[in-house]
């Protein structure tokens, strides 16, 4: 018989990467032909043959017959879903588990329900070599929400949900009884209440009508809403802000060291209301300066375990979007009550330094404290007072700048970081429409506030938490912890810097630092500058609470706390009611219940920041409505395959110029060069570029600002 002629063509290689592709999903020999552009069926049957031989050596299964996946791992472990736009999701495993330096990828094929933000059970997939992990998510465990932002769509028979969110990949089913009078086309809250086995989609009810899209009300709430930020306090927490005194007894004061008699001033934003801290000063026989740093006792106001300390733990910190603030706590106690407001006596707790003129520390006391501020600075007058040296106690303030100066080049010198970023503000008129952009830039009136906070912060954390006798202490303390960067994105970040002539070390603590700050330094007030320090501040991990300290690497503290605004952020409190305990020789001891506030502060935290973003580009969105006849230049800060971003220089507002929108060729994405290059005239548009941008559109409900290019005569 004559033996068939094959092509000789090892069939391996291809079959697994095919198999990797399909994430675990049996196919047959027929869809591997056709995934690799095989018809003939002499090539086919060699492909058929190979998968056998895979199959015998165990490099495959066979779950169903004729149909072939790589093995299961037979592991299953417990992570949360991060959704992303295309319907693919990466779970972050909890600690503990193995393989915490990559996150678990699932294909949108075996999203199996889950949504954003569920706790999930997956089961791993066999892992490959120089392969991503990969599994499938295998019971949704927890659902990380079940509440959700967007549109009601309404039909004949039955309306449907659209979140705004893009990770949420799912529309919701909602009966027409349940719409809770919406019209077509309303933004809402829905909540999902049920994903029966059979449908494709969830089923839902609306919760909370916001208004109609566009509508200024509307779409500040809708962001409120999206992240679970609450903007009215309830009944029964008012009420017992209500009832609580306002009168200070002498019996109160007789408890406490009284510095009323102490020059003592607060300098604040010239529109602020609760102002958590204030200095004083005074000069001491030995010519040395007590400096004190008095910050509000919102722990006598507020105890423990009260309605409002709960509601004050659950919202974690005040929120402060563009036109705004959502408080931690009820105005009569974050605006009256514990605001350390001029004239009036009010309770402390403080941090008291005995320092010379160069900033040097000898002696620091701590402890509760009734105060009286005689004068309120707006950081523009504080800041006239030490430009010019006259105003009122303008000796005082410039004598407090000069430590303060002091105190920073010696955090410098230690291998801090200087992140001074330029932060855009909106002029609102009172219907909530921005009428002018202006740039809100810290001088040195607000590093003189800064520098004695931080003093203070860093006091009280190792006034706790230091050392003994070279043991390390076992007390209990909120520190406020910064990693050190992760080597891989410094590393992208150095080879991105250097296009535009800068140096950033990757090794060595003081040289990654002192390079740095050379280089924010240079950049300041270059076109790309602000890209820069946002690519920088994006390499370095993110600040957390924690009870487990590991020092803080951007300010190069070993030991650092957040003691000075109670107001405003709930760890605060805590770490004044744990310094409270300490100084009256109770010291508590870590616990996971702790660490477990801590992770919620943290993440409160995020949401608190992400809902500031969006208000923000939401008001960027809504300056540009009515821009579109006007030119601006801008500079590239994102290049994608679906168009270049750009920053307008003069306000900041970021959009996108949509690569089908260049007109003069056809350009392709180069992603190694962050650019994208023309096909027949090979034009670049890189990273840092300026170019000169018209506003194209603007959509207020999904906050995207599309621009087109304006082409220049070179």
């Amino acid at each position: 018989m004559k033996k068939k002629k094959t092509s000789g063509k090892d069939w391996s290689s291809l079959i697994i990467s095919i198999l990797e592709k399909e994430q675990g999903r049996p196919v047959n020999y027929k869809q591997i032909a056709s995934r690799l552009g095989i018809k003939d069926k002499v090539l086919r049957l060699e492909i058929s043959a190979t998968l056998e031989k895979l199959l015998k050596n165990k490099v495959v299964e066979s779950p169903a017959n004729g149909r072939y996946r790589f093995p299961m791992n037979d592991k299953h472990v417990v992570g949360t879903v991060d959704m992303t736009s295309t319907g693919a999701a990466y779970v972050s495993l909890e600690s503990g588990e193995e393989e915490q330096e990559r996150d678990i990828y699932i294909s949108p094929n075996h999203v199996n329900r889950a949504l954003h933000g569920d706790k999930v059970k997956v089961l791993l997939y066999a892992k490959r070599k120089n392969a991503k992990p990969a599994g499938e998510i295998v019971e949704v465990l927890e659902r990380g929400r079940t509440d959700f932002v967007g549109s009601i769509e309404i039909s004949k028979n039955y309306a449907f949900f659209r979140a705004d969110s893009r990770k949420m990949q799912t529309d919701i089913f909602v009966d027409k009884e349940h719409l809770m009078e919406a019209q077509d086309g309303d933004k809402v809250v829905v909540e999902l209440t049920d994903w029966p086995e059979r449908a494709n989609s969830p089923f839902g009810r609306v919760v909370r009508v916001l208004g109609r899209p566009g509508d200024h009300q509307t779409e500040i709430h809708a962001i409120l809403a999206e992240y679970d930020l609450p903007y009215d306090f309830p009944p029964e927490v008012n009420a017992e802000s209500e009832a609580t005194p306002e009168a200070i007894t002498n019996e109160e004061i007789a408890k406490r060291r009284d510095m009323r008699d102490t020059l003592t001033f607060t300098i604040d934003p010239a529109d602020a209301k609760d102002f958590d801290d204030a200095l004083s000063l005074k000069k001491l026989p030995n010519n040395r300066f007590e400096v004190g740093v008095h910050i509000a006792d919102v722990a006598h106001y507020v105890p423990e375990g009260s309605l409002l300390d709960q509601e004050a733990f659950t919202r974690g910190t005040s929120v402060y979007l563009v036109d705004r603030v959502v408080p931690m706590l009820p105005e009569r106690l974050s605006n009256f009550l514990c605001s350390l407001r001029p004239n009036e006596d009010k309770l402390a707790f403080s941090v008291v330094f005995e320092m010379d003129e160069d900033a040097k520390v000898y002696n620091t006391w701590f402890g509760r404290t009734v105060i009286h501020s005689d004068k309120r600075f707006a950081y523009e007058d504080a800041q006239q007072c030490i430009e010019t040296g006259e105003g009122p106690l303008a000796e005082e303030v410039n004598l407090l700048n000069k430590m303060a100066l002091k105190l920073r080049n010696g955090r410098m010198k230690t291998g801090a970081i200087a992140f001074d970023r330029l932060e855009m503000k909106f002029h609102v008129d009172e219907k909530g429409n921005p009428t002018g952009v202006y740039v809100k830039e810290s001088k040195e009136a607000n590093h003189l506030i800064e520098e004695f906070m931080l003093l203070a912060n860093r006091s009280v954390a190792a006034k706790v938490g230091s050392e003994k006798d070279g043991k390390a202490s076992n007390n209990l303390m909120v520190y406020r912890i910064h990693d050190d960067p992760d080597p891989e994105k410094l590393e992208e970040l150095s080879n991105f810097v250097r296009r535009f002539g800068y140096q950033v070390a990757t090794s060595g603590t003081k040289k990654i630092s002192a390079s740095l700050n050379a280089m924010l330094t240079d950049v300041k007030g270059k076109p790309e500058a602000n890209m820069i320090e946002t690519l920088s501040i994006r390499s370095m991990a993110k600040a957390i609470y924690s009870i487990k300290n590991i020092g803080h690497y951007g300010l190069a503290f070993p030991y650092y706390a957040h003691f000075t605004s109670p107001i405003r952020r709930y760890p605060d409190l805590m770490v004044h009611r744990i310094l409270a305990s300490f100084l009256n020789g109770k010291t508590l001891k870590p616990s996971s219940e702790w660490e477990d506030k801590c992770k919620h502060c943290s993440n409160r935290e995020l949401l608190a920041t992400r809902a500031e973003r969006d208000s923000i580009k939401y008001m960027q969105v809504k300056f540009l409505e009515d821009k579109k006849d006007q030119e601006f230049f801008g500079v590239i800060t994102g290049v994608t395959e679906w168009g270049v971003f750009v920053e307008l220089e003069d306000n900041k507002c970021e959009g996108m110029i949509r690569i089908r929108d260049f007109r003069d060729d056809y350009y392709l994405y180069d992603e190694g060069n962050f650019a994208i290059v023309g096909e027949r005239k090979g034009k670049i548009y890189q990273l840092g570029d300026r170019v000169c941008v018209m506003v194209k559109n603007t959509d207020l409900e999904k906050k995207q600002i599309d621009f087109s290019l304006v082409q220049k005569d070179e």
